[in-house]
């Protein structure tokens, strides 16, 4: 096996964020200024028991919401909205505080959820850029924020973190909730035009319990997807092989799609589904002369050279600010000391 098949980022520490503005709250004029926003809570619900199904009916809910909001025709934010949802997990909770956040409040709420697996695997997050960069908008539409505000609730409320936030990566893994959403979400005419047809879960998990058995899936055996759509095929093959007491992470994974935003969804759920760091995805027309899975992993080494860099400056700019309020500390106990 090559070098590049053997890529592994190295790992990066995070150094300890400050709380973001728009968690900080400016005190208010007077007791006249207060007023109490009414509490929401997460409603139960009553999950199909498959989880292609429950995929299925967070997608409907999540339409419904985003067209009955007027929320246009830009299908990459309600597609981003679940997406950084989806990579959240449940803690007892959580749901009730998102439900509870006003709609000008989410873009930087789902930024902190992107930028902190940027940190860990900025090659991914690089490729989902499709998904989240409306979230950097300085001046959003504040009508396509009541609409992410409507899809953000539908989302939680039809059970989407029951579904995507456990810890364990197997029960997470058991439906792809991006998949029905995108297809549901593009035109008619649009997916036609494409050819984009993404493969039914039940003929993937079909075709994984056929081909893969433990005499098959050797170690550091490389699985390929060419046409990867959201990535389907990758995780019927990935519960598999925990199905046969295997590890994905003792895998290398490339899935590769011409379109840009089914790579993006891909990438996600690469993340979500936890096949391991030597998971890429990549965008690029596999029936092109040139070398797709060479053109990603160039993409990949770039982007986990670009976030050490801007990670060792960040580092430099903390030591330094340490150092400038120790000075002053210094400072100011002489001061005090010779007055």
């Amino acid at each position: 096996m090559s070098d590049d098949e053997l890529f592994v980022p190295r790992a990066a520490t995070p150094a300890a964020r400050p709380v973001p503005a728009w968690a900080k709250k400016s005190p208010p004029k007077s007791k006249a200024a207060v007023r109490t926003a009414p509490k929401v809570a997460a409603r139960k619900y009553l999950a199909p028991s498959d989880p292609h199904e429950h995929a299925r009916k967070i997608a409907e809910n999540v339409i419904d919401a985003w067209y009955q909001n007027f929320g246009g025709s830009s299908i990459d934010i309600p597609l981003g909205t679940v997406a950084a949802l989806a990579l959240l997990r449940n803690v007892p909770g959580l749901a009730d505080w998102i439900l509870n956040l006003q709609p000008h409040e989410l873009p930087q709420f789902f930024k902190e959820i992107y930028l902190g697996y940027w940190i860990k695997r900025p090659d991914l997050i690089n490729r989902a850029l499709r998904l989240y960069d409306w979230a950097w908008n300085p001046d959003p539409d504040k009508q396509q924020l009541r609409a992410v505000h409507a899809v953000t609730h539908r989302a939680i409320n039809t059970g989407l973190l029951d579904l995507t936030g456990h810890d364990d990566p197997y029960w997470r893994s058991e439906s792809d909730v991006l998949s029905p959403l995108l297809t549901g979400l593009r035109h008619k005419s649009d997916k036609k035009w494409r050819g984009e047809y993404h493969t039914p879960a039940c003929v993937t998990d079909l075709m994984a319990r056929i081909l893969v058995d433990k005499d098959f899936a050797g170690p550091d055996m490389a699985i390929r997807e060419p046409a990867v759509g959201s990535g389907t095929m990758l995780r019927s093959v990935a519960q598999r092989l925990r199905d046969l007491q295997l590890n994905p992470h003792d895998y290398t994974w490339y899935g590769n799609d011409i379109d840009s935003l089914s790579a993006a969804c891909a990438a996600v759920n690469t993340i979500i589904w936890d096949l391991g760091p030597r998971a890429l995805i990549g965008c690029a027309d596999s029936l092109a002369p040139e070398d797709d899975y060479a053109k990603t992993v160039e993409e990949a080494k770039d982007a986990f050279a670009q976030r050490d860099r801007y990670m060792d400056t960040a580092s430099a700019i903390a030591a330094s600010r340490r150092a400038f309020r120790l000075i002053d500390e210094l400072t100011a106990s002489k001061e005090k000391a010779s007055a």
